[in-house]
């Protein structure tokens, strides 16, 4: 008897009405679950908030190409497409992405096109490739641009902090890959219009009058110059997202402390870059000069927020080098680097949203920081000396001299020494329980307050250093006498944004992916015994489920 045609169509109408509805779900029911241990494949909270506001398509183009890249590189490749899919996941726009090699343009093109990725912080890289004939180097660009209709911008990604092994610096470039694309995309769609207040009128940024601020923020944020003298009250302050006081040479009045004072009280961002002596560096020749304690009438200040400058240098074996003359070669003047463990290259950091991943911090006649007592105050050190440092305090001599003397290790006995604090929480005032200054009225004065202070023992971190030829200023972190850039651009920029917005795209660089090696021994001692498991154990269990089968099928017709 045959069956009705309708007894046949009706599986298949139900096979093809459930794909339908498949379908229509995946369509308009847009759904991710992320089953990793870290949420490698989701995204921070300020993330999506930044994603949120793409109006329009984005594209990106990932510079890393190349035919035989070694497997951390492919990994990495892998890991920005992987970034930029999940992106598009959440963004209410298309986010494309598509694969460009800098070295296809025409050589009259290339030169042009290397120079614009400079601007954005994407430097070449070469890798060794061991061939038949030796060495080989090839050129890579570990970065990427982003780019809408009308704006461009890049990002490097390739970052780590010195002496990290090769997989722990390509770890923790992945683990930064949200930030760095999320930061791009704001600057993208996003222009920043927060303001920043540069001191002066105390003898600060003496050396470069804010060049190296200025130059690496330019574009995120606008930067005033304010002569504190001419404020009137804590409300001419507030409207500055941060305020920066870089090695000030005179005194604060203590009307101009009180500003300050409840600037911070009032919820404000405070850094204050600011040194323990003063070095006359154009007088270091010959005998050398004396290195005397300066004072800055912050240091009541900064004592009551927890911290105190010492009246000291820092001398570190992880020494930078200062130029100095050593006579003619022929008719020219020969320059000769020497080091100069005054200029110490610090590459030990905490592992905190502003100092993550970082490279090496050039500070130049950097002090100490010591903390003390301040009730509700939490303080985090985040840039240290090495393993092999001294201090040696107030007056110092600083003698080009003393370079061809070449450092006893078993002098430099410290350290770990912290070099940065960052002051986070209740803060109280320096003014309580005083009288506040003649022109301020004592009901709009606040005993305390939550804000954010953060205290580097080098008035010049951020100061730009000059060109040996032409005597114009360089982009900050570049050193004209070793020809290297330092990490202080992106230091500035992190610690900016995180003041700024402790909660926002800044926050996703606590993100950590752990690394997780095959144990060799096990490896070793067990690589037969899986091998054996892996290839007889599929052969067995078919088998078994083949003869579960035959004797079920035996035993149930046997029996007919």
């Amino acid at each position: 008897m045959k069956k009705p045609i309708s007894h046949i169509l009706k599986p298949w109408l139900i096979l093809i009405g459930g794909l339908v509805i498949f379908v229509l779900l995946a369509l308009f029911a847009r759904f991710r679950i992320d089953l990793t241990e870290e949420k490698r494949y989701s995204l921070h909270p300020a993330t999506q908030q930044v994603l949120s506001g793409i109006t329009e398509p984005i594209h990106v183009e990932i510079l890393l190409v190349g035919e035989n890249l070694p497997g951390g590189m492919r990994r990495l490749q892998k890991s920005i497409e992987e970034t930029v899919r999940t992106f598009n996941a959440y963004s209410p726009e298309k986010i494309t992405f598509s694969y460009f090699d800098p070295l296809s343009l025409p050589k009259e093109e290339q030169e042009e096109f290397i120079f614009t990725l400079n601007e954005y912080g994407i430097n070449p890289t070469n890798l060794f490739e061991r061939q038949n004939s030796g060495q080989q180097a090839t050129m890579i660009f570990p970065g990427f641009l982003v780019m809408n209709e009308e704006f461009e911008t890049g990002a490097l990604v390739l970052k780590g902090e010195r002496g990290m092994s090769p997989d722990q610096i390509l770890n923790q470039s992945i683990e930064n890959l949200e930030f760095e694309m999320s930061n791009a995309i704001k600057k993208l769609i996003s222009p920043g219009s927060n303001s920043i207040a540069m001191i002066i009128g105390h003898g600060e940024m003496s050396g470069d009058e804010g060049f190296g601020l200025v130059e690496a923020l330019d574009g995120e944020f606008e930067l005033f110059k304010v002569p504190l003298d001419q404020a009137k009250s804590v409300e001419d302050l507030k409207n500055f997202s941060l305020i920066f006081i870089q090695g000030p040479r005179d005194l604060y009045s203590e009307r101009e402390v009180y500003l300050l004072d409840q600037y911070v009280m009032n919820g404000g961002n405070l850094v204050v870059l600011i040194d323990g002596v003063a070095v006359d560096i154009e007088n270091a020749g010959g005998e050398g000069t004396i290195a005397m304690p300066v004072d800055s009438g912050l240091e009541n200040l900064l004592f009551r927020y927890g911290i105190r400058v010492n009246k000291d240098l820092i001398q570190d074996m992880n020494f930078g080098y200062f130029p100095v003359m050593a006579g003619n070669f022929g008719n020219q003047e020969q320059m000769v680097p020497l080091p100069w463990p005054f200029y110490v290259q610090a590459g030990r950091v905490q592992s905190h949203p502003i100092t993550k991943g970082l490279d090496v911090i050039n500070f130049r006649f950097v002090s100490s920081l010591d903390t003390v007592k301040a009730d509700g105050v939490k303080k985090t050190p985040l840039i240290f000396s090495s393993d092999f440092s001294r201090i040696l305090p107030a007056p110092v001599r600083v003698a080009f001299n003393d370079m061809d003397k070449q450092p006893v290790a078993e002098e430099y006995g410290l350290k770990n020494l912290p070099m940065a604090y960052l002051l986070e929480g209740e803060f109280t005032s320096l003014f309580k329980n005083r009288f506040v200054p003649d022109g301020f009225e004592k009901a709009d004065f606040k005993e305390s307050g939550s804000g954010k202070v953060l205290v580097f023992g080098d008035g010049d971190v951020f100061q730009s250093q000059t060109n040996l030829q032409d005597g114009s200023p360089l982009a900050l972190g570049e050193d004209p006498f070793v020809q290297t850039t330092f990490a202080n651009k992106l230091l500035l920029r992190n610690l900016v944004q995180y003041l700024s917005d402790p909660e926002g795209i800044i926050a996703s660089r606590t993100r950590t992916f752990q690394i997780r090696p095959l144990n060799k021994v096990k490896v070793a001692q067990q690589k037969v015994f899986w091998q054996t498991v892996n290839v007889l154990a599929p052969v067995v269990v078919l088998m078994i489920f083949g003869a579960m089968v035959w004797g079920i099928r035996k035993n149930k017709f046997s029996k007919k």
